[in-house]
């Protein structure tokens, strides 16, 4: 096959002869083809999320984007594969990075959990947070590679800076199982509160303070 031959990223169509750059007139640029691929990975999830993951197939997303087969298959290879870059796009949108919660610290203990608390509450509720969500409802207890994939993604993240913050300012003895204790009462509980109870705002933010303030009484009793 020669270069002229070649298809042409993301359209399966043939290509034209290249210009002297070595770039054809019609082939998209990088910039092109990521923001290609962001649209594929946004298309999947959506799908995924509409019809679960056993009732989408890869062809019905390219047949929703108008991608070529080739281009995907080239790309992810299966569905599964497809599923966690998807998955992963989403994650990449929604975690809080550990120097964004690192930022929130103070002197104060209270009022550094009392940050951390509303970042990552605030967080969870954005449309990324919650696709991730209904994902996991969906999705976990019948994947269990999934379930493991979103923990190592999300959960742990925070744990590491949570265990760290709590080496530092508590115990050092108990410091992971604070982390896992205040993500799970206060982050967690509290958005599932909100989830469930569909409460004001107002309501939430109170729950956070409620929530942080028995955690950290409990953390600094146990310790």
């Amino acid at each position: 096959m020669t270069r002229q031959d070649a298809a042409l990223p993301m359209t399966g169509e043939p290509g034209r002869p290249p210009r002297e750059s070595g770039r054809g007139p019609g082939r998209p640029t990088r910039d092109q083809i990521a923001q290609r691929n962001r649209e594929l990975l946004d298309t999947a999830l959506d799908l995924f999320l509409e019809r679960g993951f056993e009732g989408t197939t890869i062809e019905a997303i390219i047949d929703a984007l108008g991608m070529s087969r080739r281009t995907v298959y080239a790309r992810y290879g299966d569905k599964i594969t497809l599923f966690k870059a998807a998955l992963q796009r989403a994650i990449d949108d929604w975690v809080v990075p550990a120097e964004r919660l690192r930022a929130a610290e103070t002197e104060d203990l209270e009022e550094t959990l009392l940050g951390i608390a509303r970042l990552m509450v605030a967080n969870v509720r954005t449309p990324s947070g919650m696709r991730l969500a209904r994902i996991a409802n969906a999705e976990v207890f019948r994947m269990p590679e999934i379930a493991d994939y979103l923990w190592q993604g999300t959960a742990q993240v925070a744990l590491a800076y949570l265990g760290d913050l709590f080496r530092r300012r508590l115990s050092p003895a108990t410091a992971d199982d604070a982390a896992l204790a205040f993500l799970l009462l206060v982050v967690e509980g509290a958005f599932q509160t909100k989830v469930w109870h569909r409460m004001a705002d107002a309501e939430l933010d109170r729950q956070v303070v409620y929530r942080t303030r028995l955690f950290l009484n409990g953390a600094v009793t146990a310790g």
